[in-house]
């Protein structure tokens, strides 16, 4: 989707700054907001793509204009809103008026031993990689209306495959409940002057995870 959130290469948005010693959270609502995301995650109600896709269709008025945690928390209203785990007048009120059973719950002292495993995506299929290292492609010039993870500013430019990371879940279909659909993924590699023209250095590269539906043969 071309999404507010899709903003990779683009002019305008100003330089991106880091503090050097900045916190993990800025306020203890933030802290909070990213421990009840988590926690609603755990509960199988919705796959990590389609939370991804959820703050992605927000408004951009509203995207813009939100915090990185408050994306999060409107992202999660509208997932729980869509799934009837929360209503209108709940979230009006701050008041619990019913209770929709899920798949499963994290119990606190879980917390650390499900974080520390994570969520791996990797998996086996029979179909054999299509391209190989050092293969030329070109990223496929597409504008999917739901999620994706091939960003605007690398379509319809040539790359170079520069590793092969396996087989994984294919976000694109995980994110509107078409299932997993594994895909090969590669780590290609785009020169700046090829995506961004010749007034950049003929020696900067970006490397960019694609799976393998976003790609061309050159």
């Amino acid at each position: 989707m071309n999404g507010a959130a899709d903003v990779g290469g683009m002019m305008g948005f100003g330089a991106i700054s880091r503090p050097s010693e900045e916190p993990n959270f800025h306020h203890e609502w933030e802290r909070r907001a990213f421990a009840v995301t988590l926690a609603m995650g755990a509960t199988g109600s919705w796959t990590l793509d389609e939370s991804r896709f959820a703050r992605e269709t927000l408004p951009p008025a509203v995207y813009y204009n939100s915090s990185y945690y408050q994306i999060w928390e409107k992202a999660l209203e509208k997932l729980m809103l869509e799934r009837g785990l929360l209503t209108e007048r709940e979230l009006a009120t701050g008041k619990v008026e019913s209770r929709t059973p899920v798949a499963r719950t994290l119990a606190a002292e879980d917390v650390d031993k499900v974080l520390a495993k994570g969520a791996p995506t990797e998996r086996k299929i029979a179909t054999p990689a299509r391209f190989k290292l050092g293969d030329r492609i070109r990223a496929k010039n597409m504008h999917p209306v739901t999620h994706t993870r091939l960003p605007r500013y690398l379509r319809g430019h040539i790359g170079e495959i520069a590793r092969i990371h396996g087989v994984h879940v294919f976000p694109d279909s995980n994110a509107d409940g078409r299932g997993e659909d594994p895909q090969w993924l590669y780590a290609v590699r785009f020169s700046a002057r090829e995506l961004w023209g010749e007034d950049h250095s003929a020696k900067d590269t970006i490397t960019a995870d694609c799976w393998e539906p976003y790609l061309e043969a050159d």
